[in-house]
């Protein structure tokens, strides 16, 4: 008679483990399609959503018409753009890279969750619509799109999208582009034009023009000239660029670890900014001129360090020298 209890515990027991397993494997299933920030685990990376994925309660057809215009959109709003023409030929996603969903490459997942948020550059609290607007003007050197049209409609459906589930208080690792250590001396354009040779030009052409389609957008975005990012851009600035390029390029080689240097991808963001590009100056930016960043190129500057020094280095002495005066608040080399 004293088997019987022990049968029932081990029943009981076995079916416990499977409640345990089934509910392991739900939980599994569903963090499988969502950000790290809804989950317990910090360390776990985001992952993108599936477009595939999209029901039609989510607003399925503006949402993927948000991504064509992200990854064509010179299709859309390029000079042969069937909308109109109001941009330079490149795409967003030549900066926001597998339509703003990779990882620390200007990744859109904690847009929706931060924004409307407090820039420096323009001293106001901006909007996602300002925001987009403001890469249409710069970094696709164009115009800005009417904040109630329908292109904007979808551009912000899209990225609200991509950041679904993440959190303001707990977001994921690789949003941004990682910082780089700085230089102990400045960018060479010089050597960056010998690295440019070996390793980028194969994407990007001798004449630094990239790859274009016969819609005219870009498959590999020209780095200079009429129809790259103008002045004004956040790539303009070399630790933007130096860092993009460290963790993302070359584009057709890279595969989740950097290839270059950081003194290599230091060097190749500096030739790349020593070439003539579109100039398009906004009279708002840094209105506070202590805010600017170290490397931003344009005077005046609260400090004496020559135009020369801010744009390609060495970084320390102006970075030492903001948090002397301004108790390091605003010694920031990338934001």
């Amino acid at each position: 008679m004293a088997a019987k209890p022990t049968i029932y515990y081990i029943l009981a027991f076995v079916l416990l483990l499977c409640i345990i397993s089934i509910a392991s494997y739900r939980t599994y299933k569903v963090y499988a399609f969502l950000p790290s920030a809804e989950k317990d685990t910090a360390d776990i990376k985001w992952i993108a959503p599936s477009i595939d994925n999209i029901t039609d309660g989510e607003n399925s057809s503006i949402i993927h018409y948000g991504l064509q215009l992200i990854a064509n959109t010179a299709a859309y709003l390029g000079p042969k753009g069937s909308v109109g023409i109001l941009t330079n030929g490149m795409n967003c996603q030549n900066c926001h890279l597998d339509a703003g969903t990779r990882l620390n490459a200007n990744c859109f997942a904690a847009v929706a969750a931060t924004y409307p948020k407090y820039k420096e550059r323009s001293g106001r609290i901006e909007s996602v619509e300002f925001r987009v607007n403001d890469c249409l003007q710069r970094s696709l050197n164009g115009k800005p799109l009417d904040s109630t049209s329908k292109e904007m409609k979808a551009l912000v459906a899209y990225i609200n999208w991509v950041g679904k589930g993440v959190h303001k208080s707990n977001l994921p690792s690789g949003m941004g582009i990682p910082d780089m250590p700085l230089l102990h001396r400045a960018a060479s354009a010089g050597n960056g034009k010998n690295i440019y040779a070996t390793k980028c030009i194969s994407s990007h052409n001798a004449d630094g023009q990239g790859l274009a389609q016969k819609d005219s957008s870009y498959i590999y975005p020209p780095l200079w000239g009429s129809h790259s990012f103008n002045v004004s851009a956040g790539m303009y600035r070399l630790t933007r660029l130096a860092s993009f390029i460290k963790q993302n390029m070359p584009y057709v080689a890279i595969q989740n670890k950097p290839i270059l240097t950081d003194e290599e991808a230091w060097d190749v963001a500096a030739y790349i900014i020593a070439q003539k590009r579109p100039v398009k100056i906004f009279a708002d930016d840094w209105k506070n001129i202590a805010n600017k960043p170290v490397d931003y190129p344009f005077g005046p500057f609260a400090d004496s360090f020559s135009i020369v020094q801010h744009q390609y280095g060495p970084y320390e002495e102006i970075k030492k020298w903001m948090q002397k005066t301004q108790g390091g608040a605003l010694a920031k080399t990338g934001k």
